[in-house]
């Protein structure tokens, strides 16, 4: 737990840092909470509520300060289906249910289980959401749909997003964005597609709401698969933004207090009529590099996010979706892991196929979860095989012939124990058998069964056999598992 001094210290020990950055991030954070609703099948307001709200909640909650959460394309793109199926109101209970489980994985502990996710499925991870966040783009792009003149839009967008950082980086050039294109699309009287034709502006404060929905376990069927999904992605995102931002600013935070703030966040959303979201990689390093540190930052930006929304809602309403979609795709390309691309020759293939294989499954199944899971376990399988291989058993026999002695070394477990097996000879049956693992590891009951066999293939052969070398651990799951020394033995071994 985090103490009083060290908590106070994250609200008030860079005021002015934070303060300023946050506005910089209110300002960036308008444009993508409107494309991350529209991405989402939502309006607008159901994105800029929930940013408000989860950047707000996060920054009391949360146990990374200086980190920023909002509505995310991450989380968006998984709501897509059931939005388009079931409408807005299952969506709001789908982020309320999907908050409960993040806070429970935060009581349970489970931020840890990052460390279980190998470099190869983050770059996976992050390629597919890139690819994923381009494809949304592409029904406003669609020349049977939109005039002529978006294409120049976006381009003109594009170049500006670009060009404008080499004059100067005071202004966020995807704020710049908007504004030439929204002044430009005005003054030309151009009939392009706005903001206001994909739904209706914030202007009011949220209230709170209970979504309008049957409390059924028809309804619970529906929204389950959606919440934990958002839930297993939302943190997925969050932790590794976290550990991001930890590296970026030299200090350590806490996995479990953020699962719990984000779910926290998450919940009290879904009761404002807000979507679900998480944390913002692009946007935490804008804020970092801004000069936030501080949990005031987080706050700062959620505050001045809902002032320019709810205040100044119809100028937002004319801004031409041309910009929005020039900004997602500079989002996209940012996203994207470049590098993991020229990497593909000079990384080991078993790391190329894992991350490979996260971004088919995540961009055919439209599901960051599964496609995360299914590089998890790839990982886990490359990883077992390489361990595996890096076991080997050697032996040596007396002059006379009677005594054998197999030296075993590495790592016996579910993937070793066929080859620790097929090392030795039964059938020699010298007087004396020694078994020396004082240079191998014992981990599960794969192993502790092979060793069992062998020890009782050499004694039905007649042969006195000694195990030596057992270290702390490996004794202990040996003493407690093992069968070898006890009555009716190979009866029980068989017979299992």
């Amino acid at each position: 737990m985090m103490s009083l001094s060290a908590y106070r210290h994250a609200w008030l020990g860079n005021i002015r840092g934070d303060v300023l950055s946050g506005i910089v991030v209110a300002l960036a954070l308008i444009p993508e909470a409107i494309a991350f609703s529209i991405i989402a099948g939502v309006d607008p307001k159901v994105g800029l509520y929930a940013s408000f709200s989860i950047a707000v909640i996060t920054a009391i909650t949360g146990g990374r300060p200086g980190m920023i959460s909002a509505a995310t394309a991450a989380t968006a793109v998984l709501m897509v289906t059931l939005v388009r199926d079931h409408g807005l109101e299952y969506l709001l209970a789908t982020t309320v249910l999907a908050g409960l489980l993040q806070i429970g994985a935060g009581l349970l502990k489970l931020g840890h289980v990052m460390r279980f996710v190998s470099r190869s499925v983050m770059t996976g991870f992050v390629n597919a959401l890139a690819i994923l966040i381009f494809m949304a783009q592409l029904p406003e792009l669609d020349p049977r749909t939109v005039p002529p003149i978006t294409f120049a839009l976006v381009a003109g967008g594009l170049a500006i997003i670009y060009l404008f950082p080499r004059l100067t980086t005071v202004v966020p050039s995807p704020l710049v964005t908007i504004v030439v294109l929204t002044a430009l699309t005005l003054a030309m009287g151009w009939d392009v597609r706005t903001v206001g034709d994909m739904g209706q502006l914030p202007d009011t404060l949220p209230v709170f709401l209970i979504p309008d929905i049957p409390l059924t376990f028809e309804t619970l069927q529906i929204i389950f698969p959606y919440a934990l999904a958002v839930a297993v992605v939302g943190l997925l995102e969050s932790l590794m933004t976290q550990q991001i931002v930890d590296d970026l600013t030299d200090t350590a935070s806490d996995r479990n207090q953020e699962c719990i703030g984000q779910g926290l966040a998450n919940t009290a959303t879904g009761f404002i009529g807000g979507m679900a979201g998480c944390a913002m990689i692009g946007q935490s390093i804008i804020n970092v590099k801004s000069g936030g540190r501080g949990r005031l930052s987080s706050f700062a930006a959620g505050v001045v996010l809902l002032i320019l929304v709810v205040g100044l809602g119809d100028i937002v309403a004319v801004i031409p979706m041309a910009a929005l979609v020039a900004i997602m795709i500079m989002v996209s390309i940012g996203t994207f892991s470049w590098s993991s691309i020229r990497n593909l020759r000079d990384h080991p293939r078993s790391s190329s196929i894992v991350m490979l294989a996260t971004v088919f499954f995540v961009v055919y199944t439209h599901n960051l979860a599964i496609g995360v899971l299914v590089g998890v376990l790839l990982s886990g399988l490359f990883f077992a095989w390489k361990i595996a291989q890096l076991f080997r058993v050697r032996s040596e026999i007396t002059a006379d012939g009677t005594h054998r002695t197999y030296f075993v070394e590495g790592q016996l477990f579910f993937a070793s124990a066929e080859d620790f097996m097929a090392a030795f000879d039964f059938k020699e049956a010298p007087d004396t058998v020694t078994i020396d693992v004082s240079r191998a590891h014992i981990w599960d009951i794969s192993s502790v069964a092979a060793l069992d066999m062998a020890v009782l293939k050499f004694r039905r052969e007649g042969a006195e056999v000694e195990l030596i070398g057992l270290n702390a651990a490996s004794e202990t799951i040996v003493d407690r598992l093992a069968v070898h020394d006890k009555p009716g033995a190979m009866d029980e071994l068989l017979g299992h």
